[in-house]
């Protein structure tokens, strides 16, 4: 099957027997951060994950929570910021949209100038991080070592996990890093081909998130540049990517405008299943009119946030902390 089918039966298989945060394509690199991409990221919740929840429902950018505002006196938001203008200046419009900020707005009417301060402590709300690797036929792997060994020797996730269908060799274990987890997915015929079940073959062995790592960068004939990065990079990129794992979430997917296409929910989340295919498929690249089996249609509407808050603890509109100034609000 498709590496998409498979990540997506897979994010929901994971939801749908877990408690944590399930997303899919975050960027798991810190001296590069887009230089490699995890296919699925799952986030434990920690001590202080409703706190979070009630906050919103979005990412919050890392520029607004490393900032100086705080939930007592306000700051005028210039002041408040240690990176570039443009930087703070959208971080703050971000942060006030999402109502990660509030304006104080006797503050700034008595000074000409925006002030804004915190609706609420940033809180402890994330544990561990699990990254997995999808890979559903060994025969072609692909970068598969290179991107596991990155994984591990960079320890920014606590566990790393090779998720495959493939018949798993002791030459394929002797491969791959032996910190990395392996599970091989299974398929229960009894439902529709599509049920997976999990049948663990090697457990992960915990990384050294707290400790420097080693980032490899571009290759090169007989040598590989690498990037040295502290624990503290680490911990500030740990949480960008808890963030952002919370605001995306993995029903990132659109479905095809193709009589063709169905929504399908054998797997426990709505999915764009082809008919004329006979399994999932990825509307961005996969359908149109060069499928001998497209008929156009009107796109099946889906209401995919409306499902991640019924399945989740997620929520698609929290209460929110931001306080009312009575009279002042309408201005904005």
């Amino acid at each position: 099957m498709s590496e998409f089918a498979f990540e997506l039966e897979l994010c929901a298989r994971l939801e749908e027997h877990g408690d944590g945060l399930v997303a899919r394509q975050l960027g798991g690199g810190v001296a590069e951060p887009g230089g490699r991409i995890l296919d699925i990221v799952c986030v434990d919740p920690g001590p202080e994950f409703e706190d979070r929840v009630a906050i919103t429902s979005e990412t919050i950018p890392d520029a607004a929570i490393e900032s100086a505002v705080g939930t007592g006196q306000a700051r005028y938001w210039k002041d408040a910021f240690d990176c570039h203008p443009e930087r703070a200046r959208s971080a703050t419009e971000r942060a006030l949209e999402i109502g990660f900020f509030e304006r104080d707005h006797s503050a700034s009417a008595a000074s000409s100038r925006e002030y804004v301060r915190q609706v609420a402590r940033y809180p402890d709300w994330y544990d561990r991080i699990v990254g997995i690797e999808n890979k559903p036929d060994l025969g072609r792997p692909g970068d598969l070592e290179a991107q596991l060994r990155t994984d591990v020797s960079l320890a920014l996730v606590d566990e790393v996990v090779l998720a495959t269908e493939s018949y798993v060799t002791r030459a394929h274990l002797h491969r791959l890093p032996e910190a990395v987890g392996v599970w091989r997915l299974h398929r229960d015929g009894a439902d529709a081909g599509r049920s997976l079940e999990i049948e663990v073959l090697r457990e992960p062995t915990p990384l050294a998130v707290a400790e420097p790592g080693i980032e490899p960068l571009e290759s090169h004939p007989g040598r590989t540049e690498i990037a040295p990065v502290s624990p503290a990079a680490k911990a500030r990129a740990r949480r960008r990517l808890a963030e952002r794992a919370y605001g995306k979430g993995w029903r990132t997917y659109d479905f095809p405008d193709c009589v063709a296409c169905r929504p399908d929910d054998a797997s426990g989340a709505t999915l764009p299943y082809c008919e004329w295919n006979d399994r999932v498929i990825n509307a961005g690249s996969e359908c149109g009119s060069a499928c001998p089996g497209y008929e156009a249609a009107s796109a099946t509407a889906v209401d995919l946030e409306a499902e991640r808050d019924r399945r989740t603890s997620w929520e698609a509109e929290p209460s929110g902390k931001r306080r009312r100034q009575s009279g002042l609000d309408r201005f904005g």
